[in-house]
């Protein structure tokens, strides 16, 4: 993969510039939607209301002009936080903003080694879980803002969550709250009967408006920059970049999973799309190391956004740069009346974002599907929850090879066959039947399934040739290659003779890579030669070979 196969062309904009009209007015709405998200998500990072508005516009236009989908709408995202809240505690806000640079690095080199593809083995049932944990998380991660809480202790998120509450039953602060419930049941219901207006933003505004006329008791976001800051590298500290890897590898492979899967979801909601998935990570890594050097936190594609710009009518990548231009106009001109808008109405909208992410009827159908699906999408939930989210698709991924290789395994079959014997005497029937045994392996000889097929092949007595049919033999790794010399040996070693027959080429390769191919007196083309040369085998006893 080249780095110009990777770069936006002119002709992708032409339709942009012929009518633009669509795409300037999804941008516009799409943007609405989006300041709060990026308010709330950048203040609950723990790097500020600032950060978050950085994130979207800088890194929300670098992707949308070099990303891999027409549709994405890129910044900072919930999933995204579940990851940063630890490295900000550990390492602080210079720590954050280094990881984010050091990810987009990560992305570009996976980009560039055309590894995007890789999102299409992702198994739903991880998807569903680690979206449903993401969900619960993000939930959480509101307990402090919703119940008027500064400070709330705990490593884990699940643990600050308990300290809030535990803050709030010894003192409760009833007005916080409210205005959260009242803010998430406006999103909630105004949202299912008119889908189409910005009811986050409304909501603030409503919220921000009742807290200034009314003197209302709730902590309000405070004065953030009129402007974003100048471009700088001085977050970057070289002895700190060797424990920060393990953290830019994760929030890298967040991004690119979060990334991929949101511009898969734009590509089913809009018809004759298709997203370049390395072009994306390409976006999306340029998009990371931009963002920090204003200031901002790593950035992935929003699948609600994503979502909102294709519903509100989209064609065209103009509209996610628009929704960027939007919100660094607020930036400059609107950052004092952002000052005013309660913490607690902000942890409202991500509340009600929380429970527009879990898609029941998805849940519901991979529970019924097997009880192995439904295992593999709990395990991953709780791992979300209680971990991290890595960790959990980790761990998801981790189960489910297991449980395919066990189902693939269970279709490799020894399976007994009956010789041609139509034109042999009744005598010469029983010497084949009590001495010539023949099977043919059916489907893969892999590590899953090796030990099962020695163990019954270690069972044949009384027989004096095998004959293995290998045509029906689909994969033959290593370990099964070595399982079957070690078969072949041990039959031989109990004078059985052992021949082979439909052997194909590159399982022959493999076999004699190894050492492991039986000599050519003992391979066969077809299997009526190796039942040939059985019988002549038993009805010669003084010959032990075929040789």
């Amino acid at each position: 993969m080249t780095v110009a196969s990777l770069l936006p062309s002119r002709a992708e904009w032409k339709p942009a510039l012929r009518a633009p009209g669509a795409d300037l007015l999804a941008g516009l709405v799409v943007a609405l939607v989006a300041l709060p998200l990026a308010l709330g998500f950048g203040i609950s990072s723990g790097l500020g209301a600032a950060a978050g508005l950085a994130t979207a516009v800088v890194a929300g236009a670098l992707a949308a002009v070099f990303g891999g989908s027409r549709f994405q709408v890129s910044g900072p995202t919930g999933a995204m936080t579940v990851v940063l809240v630890p490295i900000f505690h550990r390492h602080g806000a210079s720590g954050v903003l280094a990881v984010g640079l050091l990810a987009g690095l990560v992305l570009v080199v996976l980009a560039v080694a055309g590894v995007g593809r890789a999102v299409r083995y992702m198994p739903a049932p991880v998807i569903e879980g680690f979206t449903a944990g993401i969900a619960v998380v993000i939930a959480l991660q509101q307990f402090p803002s919703a119940l008027g809480i500064a400070h709330a202790h705990g490593e884990k998120v699940w643990q600050s969550a308990w300290d809030a509450v535990r803050q709030f039953a010894s003192g409760p602060h009833w007005m916080s709250l409210a205005v959260a419930l009242l803010v998430a049941a406006v999103l909630l219901i105004g949202g299912r009967y008119l889908p189409k207006l910005p009811f986050a933003l409304l909501a603030v505004a409503l919220a921000t408006v009742a807290a200034k006329l009314f003197h209302l008791d709730v902590a309000l976001i405070g004065t953030i920059p009129s402007g974003l800051q100048a471009p700088t590298l001085g977050f970057v500290h070289l002895d700190q970049l060797g424990s920060l890897l393990a953290p830019a590898l994760a929030v890298a492979a967040l991004a690119a999973l979060e990334s991929l899967l949101s511009a898969t979801a734009a590509d089913s909601m809009a018809v004759g799309t298709r997203h370049n998935p390395d072009r994306e990570l390409f976006g999306q890594g340029l998009a990371n190391i931009a963002a920090p050097l204003f200031g901002g936190v790593p950035a992935t594609g929003a699948i609600a956004r994503t979502a909102v710009n294709v519903r509100s009518g989209a064609r065209t990548r103009l509209a996610a740069l628009t929704h960027a231009l939007v919100l660094a106009a607020i930036i400059y001109l609107a950052s004092g009346l952002v000052a005013w808008i309660p913490l607690a109405a902000l942890a409202g909208v991500l509340l009600a974002t929380t429970v527009r992410m879990v898609e029941t009827a998805s849940l519901a159908a991979i529970a019924r599907a097997s009880r192995g699906d439904a295992a593999i999408m709990a395990i991953t939930f709780v791992v979300t929850v209680a971990m991290d989210l890595v960790t959990a698709v980790a761990v998801g991924v981790g189960i489910a090879v297991l449980l395919a290789l066990r189902s693939v395994a269970k279709e490799a079959r020894l399976q007994q066959i009956p010789l041609d014997d139509a034109d042999h005497l009744a005598e010469e029937h029983r010497l084949l039947h009590d001495h010539i045994v023949a099977y043919r392996l059916d489907g893969p000889l892999f590590f899953a399934a090796a030990h099962r097929f020695l163990l019954e092949l270690a069972e044949l007595s009384d027989v004096r040739v095998v004959i293995l049919r290998m045509s029906h033999l689909t994969a033959l790794d290593t370990t099964g290659a070595l399982t079957l010399e070690d078969a072949v040996g041990k039959l031989e070693h109990r004078g059985i003779t052992v021949l082979l027959s439909g052997l194909r080429e590159d399982h022959r390769r493999r076999l004699a890579a190894i050492g492991a191919l039986p000599g050519a007196g003992h391979l066969f083309e077809h299997t009526p030669d190796a039942i040939a040369v059985a019988r002549a085998l038993v009805s010669s006893p003084a010959e032990s070979s075929p040789r």
